[in-house]
């Protein structure tokens, strides 16, 4: 199988080539240069392989939640190299890739991952394990306030952990939900290397999309809100 898997969501650009067994990986966390650093990333992992983009089966797409600007950027670039390759996509959640990772390296049991959405909120979604490399959704994702997770209980918390930029940026909503969750993993940022499991299953369950239908995970419907009129 060949599958080429981006994600501009959130701080890190990543990417990854996977054929056969074979996964080759490129990823750098820098502010606002996604859109100077991805197709370079791409066009490099392509070359080194001798592959086109036609001869992919699939491209996985980290379809956020998480940065409007940075979603839009992968998003066009994968609508663009489905639409001239004639190829599918397949996206898949970026939080569940961060929550993947963390599953892969550690012996948690359930992962709930955030990153920041301004205005005092963060996406939210939790796993579980279901197997060595696999995960399940616990909490779809969803816009959440710095406030208590209600849908966590406090039984499990010694096998829950968590990760993603969201707990870094908004350190009390680490504080309100202590009695939730154990340790704090060091994974803030989808790595492409684990959007591949994932886009592998989804392809291999039928779930890949046209390029025209693709809709990244916005979630907020308001990207940015307007300050109220002054009388």
């Amino acid at each position: 199988m060949k599958l080429l898997a981006f994600d501009t969501s959130s701080l890190a650009c990543t990417a990854a080539l996977q054929i056969g067994t074979a996964v080759t990986v490129r990823h750098e966390e820098q502010a606002r240069e996604h859109t100077r650093l991805l197709l370079p990333m791409l066009r490099e992992l392509l070359r080194e392989s001798d592959v086109q983009p036609a001869d992919l089966d699939a491209i996985v797409l980290g379809n956020g939640p998480g940065s409007f600007i940075g979603m839009r950027i992968a998003a066009s670039v994968a609508q663009g190299l489905a639409f001239g390759s004639g190829i599918p996509v397949v996206p898949v959640s970026s939080l569940a890739a961060v929550a993947l990772q963390v599953i892969s390296e550690s012996p948690a049991e359930q992962v709930v991952v955030t990153q920041d959405a301004h205005m005092d909120e963060v996406y939210l979604a939790a796993f579980r394990r279901a197997g060595a490399r696999d995960i399940e959704v616990v909490i779809d994702e969803q816009l959440h306030a710095v406030a208590p997770i209600e849908a966590l209980d406090t039984e499990n918390a010694q096998n829950r952990v968590a990760a993603g930029a969201g707990w870094q940026r908004y350190p009390k909503l680490l504080n309100l939900n202590g009695d939730r969750l154990g340790d704090q993993a060091g994974v803030l940022h989808p790595n492409a290397q684990y959007l591949l499991p994932l886009g592998a299953a989804a392809l291999a369950a039928g779930r890949s999309i046209k390029a025209r239908d693709l809709n990244p995970a916005y979630l907020r419907q308001k990207v940015a809100q307007k300050p109220a009129a002054r009388p």
